[in-house]
């Protein structure tokens, strides 16, 4: 189709109808093309890609009914209108025609003025048509290319991540990271200190998607470890990760309130085995050590960038040699099954209890695939996030 000319097949075996029909249609301004029975209709269609066949019920070969069967089987990638011409008394080939797939009829002997009338409306068919499918095919390119960047900022956001096995001051640290779609609003780290204490932080903000994702991304390109050499070791050589998060609410904070996120941020002294860490609105993590099983430490405190100027607080606890530190966003204890059941923080306990008993480096893992069992298969709603800092039993 050009413009307004619609190419229109027009297959009847008596050619005085064709013509007549033809002429009719140039009239209209469109561009007919004659085939005297349905084999040369149909190569005709497949050739041309006209949208719109007018047929005659009975002619040699294909009769009107097979005609439309073998148009309607064709893969022409667009929709062909049919309208086919019957006699008077063909009632019953009229339910077998719509069966077969055709749109309209007319009824000999042909009226020029019903021929315009029909071809008309089957033309604005095809005009509208064709308008919808260019704007599908724009829809399309822009969904590809947003697909694209939506790739490529995974991508980048990954490389902010450090390698989900890594060996830092004899601590080995194992994570799995699964956004919910391409990019995470979680962010995490892990950091050799001076060569005398471990740094990590987890972040999860608040809502999904792209937006999340770059203040996400935004936060792992600031804390590095000489944002936390600068912000969480005094310059007595104390360690004060609650000072850290607090640089981060007054840089974060905005008046409308609506960028906030949750942080779990500690410092491990390997010289006394002391981990002090702030907890800003995360989920508390688990210490699993010999003599305790394991167990959850702090006390939830605030999110971060919420409101402005909220003083958070340290807390310590011994990270004896052999133990594991296994931290994880809400996307683990939140995730629900088909009944609507979240997995829950007690089931994720007794599960990482499970699993360390074994070799805790796999409790990512394993909490990975439960989580996606617990779902029957379907994507996690929310970002997930499990990382473990175990330190080695001969530090």
């Amino acid at each position: 189709m050009r413009g307004d000319i619609v190419l229109i097949v027009v297959a009847d075996d008596d050619a005085s109808q064709r013509i007549f029909t033809s002429t009719v249609l140039k009239r209209l301004g469109h561009t007919p093309l004659e085939a005297e029975d349905g084999d040369v209709a149909l190569k005709l269609i497949q050739d041309s890609k006209a949208p719109i066949l007018v047929c005659d019920l009975k002619m040699p070969g294909l009769d009107g009914h097979q005609l439309t069967q073998q148009v309607r089987a064709l893969d022409l990638g667009y929709y062909v209108h049919i309208v086919m011409v019957t006699g008077r008394d063909q009632g019953a080939d009229r339910r077998l025609a719509l069966e077969a797939g055709v749109d309209d009829f007319m009824q000999k002997p042909l009226d020029a003025a019903v021929l315009t009338v029909r071809i008309k409306a089957a033309a604005r068919l095809v005009q509208h048509e064709e308008a919808l499918s260019e704007r599908n095919r724009i829809l399309n390119e822009a969904k590809e290319r947003i697909e694209a960047d939506l790739h490529a900022a995974a991508d980048a956001q990954r490389r902010l991540l450090p390698d989900p096995r890594i060996e830092i001051q004899g601590c080995r640290f194992t994570s799995s990271f699964v956004p919910s779609t391409y990019v995470s609003g979680d962010m995490y780290g892990c950091f050799d200190l001076n060569h005398e204490a471990v740094g990590i932080y987890a972040v999860d903000v608040a809502g999904h998607g792209v937006h999340a994702a770059l203040l996400s991304v935004a936060i792992g390109h600031l804390v590095s470890a000489d944002f936390f050499a600068n912000y969480a070791l005094t310059p007595s050589g104390e360690h004060d990760p609650a000072a850290l998060v607090r640089e981060l609410n007054a840089r974060f904070y905005s008046d409308e309130g609506s960028d906030y996120f949750t942080m779990f941020c500690g410092v491990l002294d390997q010289r006394t085995g002391t981990l002090t860490y702030c907890q800003a609105g995360a989920p508390s993590p688990f210490m699993i050590a010999s003599d305790q099983g394991v167990t959850a430490i702090g006390d939830g405190g605030f999110p971060v960038a919420l409101l402005p100027d909220l003083e958070y607080e340290n807390g310590t606890v011994q990270f004896e040699p052999g133990a594991t530190l296994v931290v994880y966003s809400d996307g683990a204890t939140e995730a629900e099954n088909a009944d609507g059941t979240p997995f829950g923080e007690d089931r994720l306990m007794q599960l990482i209890a499970g699993v360390a008993k074994d070799d805790v480096a796999q409790v990512p893992k394993v909490v990975t695939e439960a989580l996606t069992k617990w779902r029957s298969g379907d994507p996690l709603e929310d970002d997930l996030t499990v990382f473990t800092l175990e330190r080695s039993s001969s530090k």
